[in-house]
């Protein structure tokens, strides 16, 4: 097994959406689990998965990209970062980086957790404080409620987790299953 971590797949993109330019790693990404090898276009054929699966169409904005997408079972993320005029004069006007990255455990947000396990607002800050490492007296004085409170979150939390103790809980949010 590889035990280095997977670098991010960079993207350059025209005002047009038409790629300038890419690393090995963005090419693995867009197009796993095909092999690029036997892309015949590869140019074009990464343009137009970009156009397809990066760009955001549901935004008001002309060219808005999305934050995350699929590629094939594997979820990743998608920053993108404009660059203006004065790169290069090979370069076109203002281009786009696309950082494109798998996203790991520790990408998933609190909002995907409490929806995952049905966590109220008050048992999802009680899990988050958990997180941090705050015992139950510190976590009543930080959310302003008694200490037997605090516990009744976490045995609820258990529940609806189907774990048995605290450090099962923190596990649970840290390392949730794809």
């Amino acid at each position: 097994m590889n035990a280095t971590p997977a670098r991010p797949g960079l993207v350059v993109v025209d005002v047009s959406l038409n790629m300038v330019a890419c690393n090995a790693d963005a090419i693995q990404i867009l197009t796993f689990p095909d092999n690029p090898e036997k892309i015949s276009d590869l140019r074009g054929w990464l343009t137009r998965k970009i156009r397809s699966c990066l760009l955001d169409r549901q935004s008001s904005t002309r060219t808005s990209f999305v934050g995350e997408f699929r590629s094939a079972k594997r979820m990743h993320l998608c920053r993108a970062f404009p660059l203006t005029a004065g790169i290069s004069p090979s370069y076109p006007d203002s281009v786009v980086v696309l950082m494109l990255e798998r996203k790991s455990p520790e990408h998933f947000t609190m909002e995907e957790i409490s929806k995952r396990f049905g966590l109220t607002p008050r048992e999802q800050e009680t899990a988050r404080l958990l997180g941090e490492g705050l015992t139950s007296k510190e976590i009543a004085t930080r959310m302003n409620i008694s200490p037997n409170t605090v516990n009744s979150f976490v045995r609820l939390m258990m529940v609806k987790m189907n774990v048995s103790s605290r450090s099962a809980i923190i596990g649970k949010i840290v390392a949730p299953k794809e």
